[in-house]
């Protein structure tokens, strides 16, 4: 079976290759898939695309022209991809639902403690020979007040972490997780979450019941000068809104690794250009916003398993077999 592969990195040569020839016969494109791409797609049984491709009707129908039969998301995630559309071409879907959750917990821990304790302040002034301690200061995660929204797996083992600091946990879902309430979590309404919070932290899937979840409404309700970080889908924020939050210091600290315009931003290096997007430069102005480009699944343990899932994903369908990966309308 031959694979066109979209959206390459480096990093997915490294844990594809071993799979190439070997499992299936691998095409890398390192652009993404979408409408005006699609045509590289002639010849191949299936892609391979991740959370930046756009397969959309018009995408999915030059798919199903050119006699695509499947796509494999190297993610849980799937927003990106017009279901009904592929059921109606006859494409079947599918992802890797959870790889590493450790991974995405473990960097929203990492996006709070730098923010918190201004590590990356003080790495660069003691690399310019400054050794002021002044406008450094942080505060004790100990007895803290941490909201969790959205608690999956990677939303329960953040949780977890939190715990760990000796932070108290509260929580918000439409489905309790037994594990939230064991490790001594209690789940309490969305606005009781807003306003009780010192830190929240975003971890459930973007739909539209989601989207802008946080909002000028919701920080109306929150603490002056909270924390907010969303490691998730970068629309359950409103960057407007968001914005003025910071401008007025109601929000006190905002760590991101995901971003509502990302798609034309992440993954691609724009040191040399210039940068088009005016929210996001207006966020970057901020001291005290964190910013990284969708990092958080970025460990070698994640990859592994995002690689060897995809693999399964293929091997399954090749075989018929019936599998919770599969995507269905």
């Amino acid at each position: 079976m031959k694979l066109a592969f979209f959206s390459t990195k480096s990093y997915d040569k490294e844990f594809f290759d071993p799979y190439h020839k070997k499992e299936i016969d691998l095409k890398y494109f390192e652009v993404r898939l979408y409408k005006d791409t699609a045509d590289l797609t002639k010849g191949y049984d299936g892609v391979c695309v991740f959370v930046h491709d756009d397969l959309d009707e018009e995408t999915l129908a030059i798919l199903a022209e050119n006699k695509v039969k499947f796509v494999v998301l190297r993610c849980a995630g799937f927003n990106n991809v017009n279901l009904a559309a592929a059921a109606k071409y006859g494409i079947k879907v599918y992802r890797v639902p959870a790889y590493s959750p450790e991974a995405v917990a473990e960097h929203a821990v990492a996006l709070i403690l730098t923010l918190n304790r201004k590590t990356h302040k003080a790495y660069n002034r003691i690399r310019e020979g400054n050794f002021s301690l002044e406008r450094l200061r942080g505060f004790n995660l100990h007895g803290k007040t941490v909201g969790v929204i959205g608690t999956g797996k990677i939303g329960s083992i953040f949780a977890k972490n939190m715990t760990g600091f000796g932070c108290k946990i509260i929580a918000y879902d439409k489905f309790e997780n037994k594990e939230i309430i064991e490790q001594g979590g209690t789940y309490v309404s969305f606005e009781k979450l807003l306003e009780q919070s010192d830190i929240i932290s975003l971890h459930c899937p973007l739909n539209p019941e989601t989207k802008h979840i946080i909002s000028k409404e919701s920080f109306k309700l929150m603490k002056d000068g909270m924390m907010l970080i969303n490691t998730s889908r970068g629309p359950l924020i409103n960057t407007v809104d968001t914005i003025e939050a910071l401008k007025s210091g109601k929000l006190g600290y905002l760590g991101i690794d995901v971003y509502e315009q990302e798609e034309q931003l992440f993954f691609k290096d724009l040191s040399e250009s210039v940068i088009k997007d005016d929210i996001i430069a207006r966020l970057i102005s901020f001291p005290n916003v964190l910013i990284t480009a969708h990092q958080g699944f970025l460990t070698k343990e994640a990859l592994q398993q995002i690689a060897e899932v995809t693999i399964q994903n293929i091997k399954d369908f090749k075989a018929e077999k019936e599998t919770n990966n599969q995507l269905k309308v």
